[in-house]
């Protein structure tokens, strides 16, 4: 074991060189062809699918699943498109085990569900893998929209818009298209480049151009482009991220779990990043699991997540839950973050206070802990900032501090619509803002087709 563990401290090089490939490897190895056709077999093919309810795209699952059983990946791979151009990102970060696989009749009567997940991978890493393209732009409609967000929703509103047969501009933020998908997930979810491949593949329908380091409120203004395209599709996200409410958020050593998961994803060597001897996680959903279980495989020691309420209450799944715990992180329940430590100005530990539920809310019970730390990562959610849509006064209405939308995405701003997690109702999950994006899409189109502009 490398000497760098018991660097007090936060500290690079905790782990042997030939250690972090190891640690940092695919979460879920692809199937084999023989393996995609024996786990096919064992779905039933229901006519009335729980498991298709269940998706937020609504991928027509069976039919995905006969088609690799009968040896037509390829045809899979467009049923699974045709509903979800981001379906392989999704087959691999998709938490199935509340969604389509909860459901699985499978599941229901034997507790072993059919793999859908796996199997979805393994047609659309089929296609993708062969360069195969479905999918090719319509005739040009002349109308000309813009998309602000790389991420899912805008990546999949844009492809279905250019499906149609309109000019799509992408205006993104970071230097990088994809969003959540290349800066927001951990890095042994989708390794090997997978987030960008996947980007590539999805403008290679053409009638897309992105536009990187474009930051709406600093580079453009929404009113700008509503008024130089014939509509808008906002898919920022969410960019702010919410304040412990604890003293001493300001030491050296606090700091917010999405950048930590954004440097380790963008990091080149995995080893020189830096992660603390003893880490606390605040929070208790994905994030916090991303940002817990990889400072564990960074070299950190000890690695706890503190939830302030119980394990039925957390946002992360169960499976995350029994991953992170499979990897040597200890998840503490009622426990709120009360007072950052600190010593010369660098944190030394985090005094918490233990909660319970007092009429409905989470009350302190006045019992105090303190866990030793020198890095506090905080993962207790993001919030929207609308300031960057300054350019468009009052117009878009607000709801629970996210964009307020109809059941098409419209925003009450005439030509701008939304999608992905800045909305009202965003769920922070891939493909519920691949669903946004598409069904926005649709919208856009009638608009331009049968009013000639939106």
């Amino acid at each position: 074991m490398a000497e760098g563990l018991y660097k007090e401290g936060i500290a690079a090089q905790r782990l042997a060189p030939d250690q972090y490939p190891k640690n940092f490897a695919d979460l879920h190895p692809p199937l084999d062809r023989h393996e995609a056709l024996v786990e096919s077999d064992r779905c039933y093919f229901c006519y009335d699918a729980p498991c298709m309810q269940a998706c937020p795209t609504s991928i027509d699952i069976p039919m995905f699943i006969r088609q690799i059983s009968t040896g037509n990946p390829l045809g899979a791979a467009k049923t699974i498109f045709d509903q979800n151009i981001l379906g392989g990102m999704c087959a691999r970060v998709c938490p199935t085990e509340t969604l389509c696989e909860e459901v699985c009749v499978r599941e229901v009567a034997e507790g072993k569900p059919v793999q859908i997940g796996r199997l979805q991978r393994y047609a659309t890493d089929t296609a993708m893998s062969r360069g195969v393209q479905f999918y090719q732009p319509a005739a040009s409609t002349g109308r000309k929209v813009a998309v602000v967000g790389a991420g899912p929703a805008g990546l999949a509103c844009a492809h279905r818009l250019a499906m149609h047969g309109h000019h799509v501009t992408i205006y993104e933020a970071r230097p990088k298209p994809g969003g959540l998908n290349e800066y927001g997930i951990a890095a042994y979810k989708a390794p090997e480049g997978f987030a960008q491949a996947e980007v590539d593949y999805v403008l290679g329908i053409g009638n897309i151009e992105v536009k990187n380091g474009q930051m709406m409120g600093r580079d453009f203004a929404l009113s700008e482009l509503a008024a130089t395209h014939d509509a808008v599709f906002v898919g920022a996200g969410l960019t702010g991220v919410n304040a412990l409410q604890a003293d001493g958020e300001e030491f050296e050593g606090v700091e917010n779990a999405v950048d930590f998961i954004a440097a380790l994803r963008q990091a080149p060597d995995l080893s020189q990043l830096q992660v603390g001897r003893r880490v606390v996680v605040i929070g208790g959903g994905m994030t916090a699991v991303d940002a817990a279980v990889q400072s564990k495989l960074l070299g950190a020691e000890q690695v706890t997540i503190a939830y302030r309420r119980g394990k039925a209450h957390m946002n992360a799944s169960e499976f995350e839950q029994d991953l992170a715990a499979s990897k040597g992180v200890t998840i503490r329940h009622w426990l709120k973050p009360v007072r950052i430590l600190a010593a010369n100005g660098k944190v030394t530990g985090i005094e918490l206070e233990y909660t319970e539920i007092r009429d409905g809310r989470v009350a302190g019970t006045g019992e105090m802990v303190r866990i030793d730390a020198d890095q506090v990562f905080k993962a207790i959610g993001q919030t929207f900032d609308p300031m960057p849509l300054n350019g468009s006064g009052s117009a878009i209405a607000m709801e629970a501090g996210r964009i307020k939308v109809d059941d098409e995405g419209r925003t009450s701003a005439p030509k701008i619509w939304a999608g992905g997690d800045c909305i009202f109702g965003g769920d922070d999950l891939t493909v519920s803002a691949v669903a946004h994006g598409r069904d926005a899409a649709e919208s856009i189109h009638r608009a331009l087709i049968s009013n000639g502009r939106a």
